[in-house]
């Protein structure tokens, strides 16, 4: 991975991906206020490689997460923002190609379900889906589109949950709840 050099960090009072905004409402007679962050939503997709036994995450640098670690290089699901006019399965097979290089067909993509994530601020609803791939599927390098720098990572499945559990790797609550979900549902895999 590249060495990062940060420049600053300022407020920032316009965004094309975030519009900070303060709720005023009244609970059991009290007046109150929050600050919150109108975003966008968002999929995610578990990657289970058949013939590696791994699973395909992406590492990124998340300049948010830096912010408050000083180390800002995420272990996630391969995800992308719901910020086109496409169907929710499109996009997610968008984002499979762009970030890790494999080609999905669409009926070989399966939804888990639909959550919210930061509650307290976003409110984003991300829909997790599943899918196999094996080695025919890779068709390009990945590692996203435009400037984006993101590194495709197999966790061989054996290692996965002393992965999940290791708090000095950053990674996301749905890589941890998908893995999860991988293993009620594939228990022959154990």
């Amino acid at each position: 991975m590249d060495q990062i050099k940060i420049l600053e960090i300022k407020n920032c009072s316009k965004s094309d991906y975030i519009k900070p905004k303060r709720m005023s409402y009244i609970q059991n007679g009290v007046l109150k206020h929050w600050d919150l962050i109108d975003s966008h939503n968002s999929v995610a997709i578990l990657l289970y490689h058949e013939e590696r036994d791994s699973f395909v995450l992406v590492k990124q640098f998340r300049p948010a997460i830096y912010a408050r670690s000083g180390d800002g290089f995420a272990y996630e699901l391969c995800a992308g923002l719901v910020d086109k006019n496409k169907s929710l399965e499109q996009i997610a097979i968008e984002e499979i190609e762009e970030e890790t290089g494999y080609v999905v067909p669409l009926d070989e993509l399966k939804k888990i379900t639909s959550f919210y994530t930061a509650v307290g601020v976003t409110g984003g609803e991300q829909t997790l889906f599943f899918a196999k791939l094996n080695e025919k599927q890779h068709k390009f390098k990945g590692g996203g589109i435009g400037d984006e720098e993101i590194e495709v990572i197999y966790i061989p499945r054996k290692d996965a949950k002393e992965f999940m559990y290791n708090e000095k790797i950053i990674r996301t609550s749905g890589l941890m709840f998908s893995f999860i979900w991988f293993f009620d549902n594939f228990p022959h895999l154990r």
